[in-house]
């Protein structure tokens, strides 16, 4: 099996100023990534595209094997993500004369995960034959029992009611909270879909405290305190 790790940062970011480059326990926020690529013995090659010079740079300084600098139009705030994984892994395979078999993308701004998470995620991939895998962490709120919606009128309901009487949020059916930290592809499903949800989509479940994505100060504070913990040490 061929597989391809990309890294997709862009180089603006509203929540946290810099956060792709930021210092993380002595490492920029991105490196924690390609390190774990690395780690992980998985890949034929690992790409960091952005629209940033800077971050690619710190890319290929890390350990990536590919900086690619993303089209303009793939790199604005209301840019979805997906079209910039796939046009990077296309990019790749021109570059390298070859063709993949799976595909994973790591989120620079989830750097709690651990290589076994990344592991995991591509061995389910690979042994249930899914079309694509997504990542979560147990929901701390369940629609089918304390996640409400208010209408028009102002009558709030629960936003899936269950088909018996739930008591206890432990007794609704399991609910998960996507964490954006890996996904993974085969290739036959690589390329075509604008969702990341498709018809054999299968989870990898993490823990919560694994599951931390950063997107404002406190998540960042919030992800510091936790590797703090580890003995100072990410997912490596």
């Amino acid at each position: 099996m061929k597989r391809l790790c990309t890294i997709s940062a862009r180089g603006g970011s509203k929540g946290v100023l810099g956060k792709n480059l930021r210092d993380l326990l002595g490492k920029p926020l991105l490196a924690h990534s390609i390190l774990q690529a690395k780690a992980s013995g998985l890949f034929e090659a690992v790409a960091v595209n952005s629209d940033s010079d800077a971050i690619l740079e710190c890319g290929l300084k890390w350990g990536a094997d590919f900086a690619l600098k993303r089209p303009a139009e793939m790199a604005s705030d209301t840019a979805p993500k997906l079209p910039a994984i796939q046009w990077g892994a296309k990019e790749v395979e021109r570059l390298m004369g070859l063709e993949f078999d799976t595909f994973v993308d790591l989120d620079a701004t989830s750097p709690l995960r651990i290589v076994k998470d990344i592991v995991g995620s591509v061995a389910l991939l690979e042994r249930e034959q899914a079309s694509n895998v997504l990542t979560g962490a147990p929901a701390r709120r369940s629609p089918y029992f304390n996640l409400v919606e208010q209408d028009s009128t102002g009558r709030v309901s629960l936003s899936k009611p269950p088909q018996g009487a739930v008591f206890r949020r432990q007794d609704a059916p399991p609910c998960f909270d996507l964490n954006a930290s890996i996904y993974v592809w085969d290739r036959a499903h690589m390329f075509g879909p604008t969702s990341v949800i498709l018809e054999n989509t299968r989870l990898f479940e993490m823990p919560e405290d694994r599951s931390q994505d950063i997107d404002t100060e406190l998540d960042f504070e919030i992800v510091e305190l936790l590797m703090k913990k580890r003995g100072g040490q990410g997912g490596v």
